[in-house]
Order: C-alpha cells, then structure tokens, then sequence
C-alpha cells in the first residue's frame, strides 16, 4: 500500500511540517521554509562521512557530541539543516534535534548537493553563530575549513591529499584528506 505524503502549500514550511514527511531514506531538510529533499548518497560520500565520524568521535573531550544525518539542526522554524555531521556540546541536543547552531558542522560534497552545501547552507549557519564549517571534497580529496568571523564565514585552511591539515575548532584535530575518503 503506498503512502501519500501532503504537506502544506501556500505558506513556507515550518519544522512542525518535517514530521509529516516519509521515511523513505531521503534527507528533507528545510531552508527559509523550502524543502530541499536529496537523494540517498553514493558509497564514496558515506565513506568520507564515516571516516571524520570516526576521528572527531575519537577526538572529542568530554561534554562533546559527533552525530551524523539525517539529525535535525533547528536554526529557526522555518530552517531546518541536516549537516553531514554535527559536533556540539553534549548538554546542547534534545532528544531529537539540535536546537540552534553546533560547534561544528561537516558537509561532504555530492553532485545533487554541491551547491547547496557551499552556498546556501554555510550562509544560513554562518547568520546562526556557528563557528566552524567543514567542506570535504571527496573528489580531489580535499577539506577547506572555515570559521565565523564578524557575521561571515573565512576560509582559514585547506588541504588536499597526502597533505596534513590542523585544526583547533572545535578541538585540536589533524587529519589527511586522503585518508578521509579511502
């Protein structure tokens, strides 16, 4: 039996309206009350998520979450992001979201989402306050990472391959973009 979905139009969507969405293994994510859906990632882009997963998770003092999507951040009702991976504050989540800006968001690149991921997406955190913001290119490999300065976002590294790349935010971390992505 098939499930139809209907979702309120005439109006932007608000967060209340994601509960009404299917779990039918697509991210739904909301942006000034648009939903954006993306289709399940391919393995190259899972990868790169899980291997960051693993090393901020490692890395993290106490007190510090590492999660990945599908996890809604709630940045106001009508901008609801499902970053690759999020790194806050333990005491900061709900039992099912993250009501405001982490520490650290992650994006891993994908064709549906690139632009998205390197536009839309950093502008909304970045007016949010969160501080850190990570791209990783599968494809080169590569991770550019930006921090909040002012109201806006600065490149303040990047590093592709074999080279190595330290990080402070939101803790001490080096890493390789090569052996992010396998």
């Amino acid at each position: 039996m098939s499930v139809v979905t209907a979702l309120p139009y005439g109006r932007p969507l608000e967060h209340d309206d994601l509960a009404r969405t299917p779990d039918d293994g697509h991210r739904y994510e909301l942006l000034d009350g648009v939903l954006l859906v993306s289709p399940a990632p391919r393995t190259r882009h899972q990868v790169a998520v899980a291997r960051p997963l693993v090393r901020l998770s490692q890395s993290a003092p106490d007190g510090m979450l590492v999660l990945t999507a599908p996890y809604d951040v709630v940045l106001a009702a009508d901008t609801v992001l499902q970053p690759d991976l999020v790194v806050a504050p333990t005491g900061s989540f709900t039992d099912v979201d993250l009501p405001g800006p982490p520490s650290l968001a992650v994006e891993v690149l994908s064709p549906s989402t690139r632009r998205v991921d390197l536009l839309l997406k950093p502008d909304r955190l970045a007016s949010a306050g969160c501080p850190s913001y990570w791209v990783v290119d599968p494809d080169v490999p590569a991770v550019t990472v930006l921090e909040l300065q002012e109201d806006a976002y600065v490149e303040v590294s990047h590093a592709t391959g074999d080279d190595a790349l330290d990080v402070s935010r939101p803790f001490p971390l080096r890493l390789r973009p090569s052996s992010l992505v396998g």
